[in-house]
């Protein structure tokens, strides 16, 4: 745990990452990183993102992160070049301005970090945006609680209401980017059930969470992690 004297930020991120689950920040263990932001004060343009050595899939999630002291104190880093605070196998953050001067002064410019990963807890169930075309859906999952980093999405279309979609076929979908995830099934005119798995191998079942009209660009709310 950190001492009570090292400043703490919960700093919620729509981030890439290439943490997998059985990382130590998964487990809930500090680990040390290097921060710095890019953007202006309003965070416009800006993507928070997490780059670490294994490049596995994106993530969204959220991260506890504990400053060393001196940083605080204005003293600015010395990191040396990129390649000392930023490439594999290293652990960085590129914050948006704001989210950086929670933790650091503006002055400071790249500060060692510690951060480890702590349960997302979220308002309302999980979102489903769908985008896309005939043959091409690419569905936005946001929202997402419990561990908050999705591993796995299926879609099942069919069967309209009253749980009817329980006798459909399971469609693994695949990553795109970020949290978006595609198939190239024909879903039109068809309820669509999802099923989302984060990283702790947990999944919950959201059916017929879209209905049999739904329509490219709209958002629907299923089910969460509790």
């Amino acid at each position: 745990m950190a001492p009570p004297s090292l400043p703490i930020l919960l700093v919620l991120l729509s981030l890439s990452s290439s943490l997998s689950s059985s990382s130590a920040a998964a487990a809930g263990r500090w680990t040390d990183a290097h921060a710095t932001f890019y953007g202006g004060a309003d965070a416009s343009g800006t993507m928070e993102l997490i780059e670490v050595a294994a490049m596995a899939p994106p993530v969204v999630c959220r991260w506890r992160v504990r400053v060393r002291e001196h940083v605080r104190a204005g003293v600015r880093h010395g990191h040396g070049g990129a390649e000392r605070w930023c490439n594999p196998p290293l652990h960085h953050f590129d914050l948006s301005q704001p989210a950086f001067l929670r933790i650091a002064r503006f002055q400071s410019g790249i500060v060692p970090v510690s951060y480890r990963r702590v349960a997302c807890r979220r308002k309302g169930g999980m979102r489903f945006t769908i985008n896309g075309h005939s043959y091409f859906n690419l569905v936005l999952v946001s929202n997402v609680g419990g561990a908050g980093d999705v591993h796995a999405v299926a879609v099942k279309a069919g069967g309209g209401g009253g749980g009817g979609g329980r006798k459909a076929r399971w469609q693994a979908m695949a990553r795109n980017w970020g949290q978006n995830w595609q198939s190239g099934a024909l879903l039109d005119g068809q309820a669509l059930s999802f099923t989302v798995t984060t990283g702790d191998r947990r999944s919950v079942v959201s059916y017929n969470v879209a209905p049999a009209g739904w329509a490219f660009g709209q958002t629907f709310t299923g089910r969460q992690f509790t």
